[in-house]
């Protein structure tokens, strides 16, 4: 399916507000031409308007009010949009409503003027001239049709003369030549009871021809001459004009004066002239027109202005709606541009909605969404930059955590800005909690920052003649104030000036690399006096012997009682020496060790032989872990490293209960098995009085030690052989409660398959 974008959107609504915009103009147009029909019908054709007009109307005020609720509707909207608040309505309102008063302003000037015009214009058709003039009209045509059949009766009267001595026999010929003197269509010859005697014209092919009535027979006996007008009685039809005649009859008058004469009736039909029954015709319909629209003027006034009225009703609904619709149209590039900055305000460079009109509006909302696309680009790349910076400071953020050397960035005053992990562990001082403050303030650690705070110093004032990128120099923190390093901590550190005058400090705790080296120093101490010191004292020891035996019985009691004293003092001194000598010898000559499949239980199970209760005066108590596998050692070795380990904590052990009175605690050897590690750790504890702190940084030293008689190497041969097994080291003080109760040695050595993978 295809995502919806704004683009999209904004064009289906646009299309959908052009669809509406055209079905509205339509429908507008499609009403004023019905208004246009129906004022056409009021000129030309008032009957059938009459007629149509109660349906056009309603037809016309049904649209008119759904034109008014299309208004409230949109009206509604726009105080819904303003009460939201939503952008931009006040301008939508403004717009509406300057154009509804360009469209409503003319409309009712237009209005007012119409209707001034049509009531002007309907009182000056019914003026008092004109009736007169259509009455004067009708009066002339009357009497010139009634001139016209008063002619044509006295024709016929004087054409009876021809008659009078034709008998009815010969009658058709006369007939004839009446009909063409007169200009008749139809000449008739009526007896006195209304037969027919005779004809000329229309009337001779007649089998029925109309007779007189007796009414009219009377009516000519009494006046000799009658004439009247027909086919003027239906003026609407079209063949009126050319049926209008002049129908006369007159009383024959007959030569004889006999009482048997019957009288006979002549009937002359001639045609009334066309024109003269047009213009008759037309002067008496307007008349009756004019008759007619002047009484019911009042009405045709309620006509026209209704008409008008609804006209203005339509007009302004249609422009204010055209308004509302227009001036959508008109805001909405507006509206888009000012939802686009107001979200650009608000940092949202997401694609902007832009239209597709060829005006300057649509140009300025693709030139908007074309700047917006530039923007978010833009922003891309930086976010992508920094992005790429912030990896790249996270990188550096990583590593400089995980150096083992300490980093201090200080400003020119001396005040710490940041440090690494590094730099509290070897400092033993919480460096973060300092931000901000002198290195010389951090407890501990006012020697230290004075004395870097003037290797700067010193640094930046020589820089231009030594040209020196970094000064190095060694530092010793936590020194005793007699010189001895009880827990002191060496360092090598190492300055740089950063590009913005801040300076860097880089430094490393050296003191177990010190250790190494003193620890090699004393090797070869060891190994030189053990050449030096075993070659002679065999001779002495000897050469005290030879004196004892060779004086021994000669001289007196108390001489001899010195003697033998002395050459034992000499002996054991000897002696003495000499174990001295084979440690420093075993301590400098320790052999590499041949690491092979080893079962540390067993190894310990068979040292412990040895310090049963029987020969131990302190108890050895063993925990061994059944699980533990094999591992990778010497056993010659490690045998010495449980003598030693085990020596040192019974000795420790029996001195803490020598001087507390309380019964001898027994001294503990474990072993566990570490799966999550794969190692396996060699712990032994006593029950002592601990190290002092001063020995638990330098116990694995040569000649440290706390016993009165010890050589202090028992410790520094075990670190030695662990580190030719790869075992690591630990020393602590076991504390209960607060206090120490003794101490404790853990090796932890890997496995066989550990080593080989």
């Amino acid at each position: 399916m295809t995502p919806k974008t704004p683009g999209t959107d904004l064009a289906r609504h646009s299309r959908a507000v052009r669809w509406a915009v055209g079905v509205g103009a339509a429908v507008m147009v499609a009403i004023g031409l019905v208004l246009m029909f129906l004022l056409t019908l009021a000129t030309n054709n008032r009957a059938l308007y009459e007629r149509n007009y109660a349906w056009l109307f309603g037809v016309n005020v049904v649209v008119a009010l759904l034109l008014l609720a299309v208004l409230a509707w949109m009206g509604l909207r726009l105080a819904a949009r303003l009460r939201r608040g939503r952008f931009g309505s006040r301008l939508l309102v403004k717009l509406a409503a300057i154009f509804a008063l360009v469209g409503l302003a003319p409309g009712l000037l237009i209005y007012v003027v119409s209707y001034q015009f049509v009531s002007r214009s309907i009182e000056s058709w019914f003026d008092v001239k004109v009736e007169g003039a259509l009455d004067a009209g009708v009066s002339l045509a009357r009497a010139t049709l009634e001139t016209q059949a008063s002619e044509t009766a006295a024709r016929a009267r004087a054409a009876t003369a021809q008659l009078a001595q034709v008998p009815n026999a010969a009658a058709g010929l006369v007939l004839e030549r009446i009909r063409d003197q007169l200009g008749a269509t139809d000449v008739v010859l009526w007896g006195a009871s209304g037969q027919l005697l005779a004809s000329a014209g229309q009337s001779r092919f007649s089998l029925n021809p109309e007779r007189l009535s007796s009414q009219q027979l009377r009516t000519v006996r009494q006046q000799n001459a009658v004439a009247q007008i027909e086919g003027l009685d239906d003026v609407a039809a079209p063949a009126s004009v050319a049926d209008a005649r002049v129908k006369a009859i007159a009383t024959v008058s007959e030569s004889s004066l006999g009482l048997l004469v019957e009288p006979r009736f002549l009937q002359v039909t001639v045609p009334l002239p066309p024109v003269l029954v047009a213009n008759a015709i037309a002067v008496q319909e307007a008349n009756r027109e004019y008759q007619e629209r002047a009484l019911a003027r009042d009405g045709l006034r309620r006509m026209y202005i209704g008409t008008l009225t609804l006209s203005l009703f339509l007009a302004v609904f249609a422009a204010v709606l055209l308004a509302v619709v227009l001036g959508n149209q008109l805001a909405r590039p507006l509206l888009v541009l000012a939802e686009g900055v107001r979200e650009v305000a608000a940092g949202n460079l997401s694609p902007k909605a832009a239209l597709q009109s060829r005006d300057e509006l649509g140009g300025l909302t693709r030139s908007f969404a074309l700047m917006t696309e530039q923007l978010a680009d833009a922003r891309g790349a930086v976010e992508k930059s920094m992005g790429a910076l912030d990896a790249a400071r996270e990188r550096l953020q990583t590593i400089m955590d995980n150096l083992t050397a300490g980093i201090i960035v200080l400003d020119a005053e001396g005040r710490v800005r940041s440090s690494n992990p590094g730099a509290t562990r070897i400092l033993r001082a919480p460096m973060a909690a300092y931000e901000g403050r002198p290195l010389a303030e951090v407890p501990g650690l006012a020697d230290f920052g004075a004395a870097v705070q003037r290797q700067f110093d010193a640094f930046l004032t020589h820089q231009g003649h030594h040209g020196l990128e970094h000064w190095q120099q060694s530092f010793e923190l936590h020194a005793s104030p007699n010189g001895v390093a009880h827990h002191a901590t060496s360092l090598v550190a190492r300055g740089a000036q950063l590009p913005d005058a801040a300076r860097l400090l880089v430094f490393d705790d050296i003191s177990e690399m010190v250790s190494a080296q003193r620890a090699q120093a004393w090797g070869e101490v060891a190994r030189r006096l053990a050449h030096e010191i075993k070659n002679p004292l065999t001779p002495i020891q000897l050469s005290a012997e030879r004196l004892e035996m060779k004086l021994s019985g000669k001289l007196p009691v108390p001489e001899q009682a010195m003697l033998t004293k002395s050459v034992r003092t000499i002996v054991d001194q000897v002696d003495a020496m000499k174990r001295l000598v084979n440690e420093f010898r075993d301590y400098a000559r320790l052999p590499a060790a041949e690491l092979l499949p080893l079962d540390l239980n067993a190894l310990i199970t068979d040292v412990l032989h040895l310090y049963e209760a029987d020969n131990a005066p302190v108890p050895v108590l063993a925990e061994l872990d059944a699980r533990c596998p094999s591992i990778q050692g010497d056993a010659q070795q490690l045998r010495q490293v449980v003598h030693n380990l085990v020596q040192n904590a019974q000795d420790a052990t029996e001195q803490a209960a020598a001087a507390s009175g309380e019964p001898i605690p027994p001294v503990r050897i474990q072993t566990a098995w570490s799966e999550r590690s794969g190692r396996v750790r060699l712990t032994v504890s006593d029950s002592g009085s601990g190290f002092p702190a001063h020995i638990l940084q330098r116990a694995f030293e040569p000649y440290v030690t706390t016993k009165v008689r010890g050589t202090g190497l028992g410790l520094a041969v075990v670190k030695k052989i662990a580190d030719e097994h790869g075992a690591r080291v630990d020393m602590a003080n076991r504390v209960e409660d607060g206090r120490v109760r003794g101490a404790q040695v853990s090796l932890s050595f890997a496995t066989g398959h550990t080593v080989a993978s």
